[in-house]
């Protein structure tokens, strides 16, 4: 099964500008990501609309395409960067990563366990989850919550907690039913990509503003895998202080 990575990576954000850039213990961010995604995969891309980010990304040796401005979601950068790889290398990947550029956390087993989704030759598109141990996650509004059936096909995404347990305080959920907490990394069969690209945004994903409600209400499945794995995105000089320490932590151990 061949697979595709790419990185979508902006410099603009509201929160941390210029954040694929920012120094982590002597690499920029984007360059651990991209680091640790290729010890999953043969082939990934970093696709960017900025001359610095793309710069800075062949000066450490990884792969990189300029895309359009224009786009307002990493799905279609992803788009227009498959289209751009399949002209150069005349191939086509079975799969598709769209894969954080904000989260230098990454580990290879998570790209594995959301690979292994597709083993399933009815996945169209795969998502990661991981159980939460924290009941702190229950109370944290940036949190997105997943509930699934039993062949690990999701039922809904919500910026709520859900389920919701009745009748039980909220302190006392995780005694009761184990919450999973979605990591934002998907991958898709080509074709579905497209399709997802092309659909219009629904009533579910504009109230959660959670774009894969959108391929649920068309009555599309998304595959869950599930890693123990957690990581960090970096959206505040905070998180990104949290992330250095852990990383320096690890260099010297």
């Amino acid at each position: 099964m061949k697979a595709l990575g790419i990185i979508p990576a902006r410099y603009g954000s509201t929160r941390l500008e210029g954040k694929p850039l920012v120094d982590i213990e002597g690499k920029p961010m984007i360059q651990w990501v991209y680091e640790s995604a290729l010890q999953a995969l043969d082939k990934v891309v970093v696709a960017t609309d900025d001359q610095r980010i793309f710069s800075v990304v062949n000066s450490f040796g990884g792969e990189v395409v300029m895309t359009s401005p224009d786009h307002t979601t990493g799905t279609n950068r992803c788009i227009e960067t498959l289209d751009i790889v399949k002209t150069k290398d005349n191939d086509v990947p079975d799969i598709v990563i769209n894969i954080q550029g904000d989260e230098p956390l990454l580990h290879p087993a998570q790209i594995d366990a959301l690979t292994q989704c597709f083993i399933r030759e009815d996945t169209e598109m795969a998502t990661l989850v991981i159980p939460v141990s924290s009941a702190e996650d229950l109370y944290n509004q940036s949190e997105c919550f997943v509930v699934f059936d039993h062949g690990n096909n999701a039922l809904y995404f919500s910026r709520s907690v859900i389920p919701h347990i009745h009748n039980i305080h909220k302190s006392r959920w995780m005694d009761h039913h184990t919450f999973y907490k979605h990591l934002g990394m998907y991958a898709y069969t080509p074709s579905a990509l497209k399709d997802f690209a092309a659909m219009e945004q629904t009533i579910l994903e504009k109230a959660e503003s959670l774009e894969q409600n959108r391929w649920l209400e068309n009555g599309r499945n998304i595959r869950i895998g599930i890693t123990p794995i957690n990581s960090i995105p970096v959206d505040t000089i905070d998180d990104l202080e949290k992330v250095r320490a852990i990383v320096r932590k690890r260099m010297h151990e």
